[in-house]
């Protein structure tokens, strides 16, 4: 009596259908411009400030990422682009505590955004 008569899947409660690895990559551009500040600058309250900026941008970055890796890519993508789940796994670390949350090295933020861009190339690619 109480069993669905239809099933139907969803992303989300809400289905936006609005997904866009850009948003990982503007925050990953922020955390790399802060670096970048944090480097040039000798005003330490001015370093602590872009510290906690490029920490906060960093969790952006993942909770982004995130919801392309659990929401938007579906097992038929993962099974076109098996590299994918890799991909996001390395991502996510390096805008994590092993990553540009635990440095100011820009070298690293500048890896994150080569791994958003090579995510992006493959999210365009299902988009076809």
């Amino acid at each position: 009596m109480f069993t669905p008569k239809i099933t139907v899947h969803a992303h989300c409660d809400l289905p936006c259908g609005v997904y866009d690895p850009a948003q990982a990559k503007i925050e990953a551009q922020s955390v790399k411009a802060c670096m970048e500040k944090y480097q040039a600058s000798a005003d330490s309250d001015f370093k602590a400030r872009a510290v906690a900026i490029k920490e906060e941008r960093s969790n952006m970055v993942k909770e982004h990422l995130w919801v392309l890796w659990t929401d938007y890519f579906k097992p038929n993508h993962f099974e076109a682009h098996p590299q994918l789940h890799g991909l996001f796994n390395e991502a996510t670390k390096l805008a994590g505590a092993a990553g540009t949350k635990g440095t100011n090295d820009v070298a690293v933020a500048e890896k994150l955004l080569v791994k958003i861009d090579e995510i992006a190339e493959i999210f365009w690619a299902t988009k076809k």
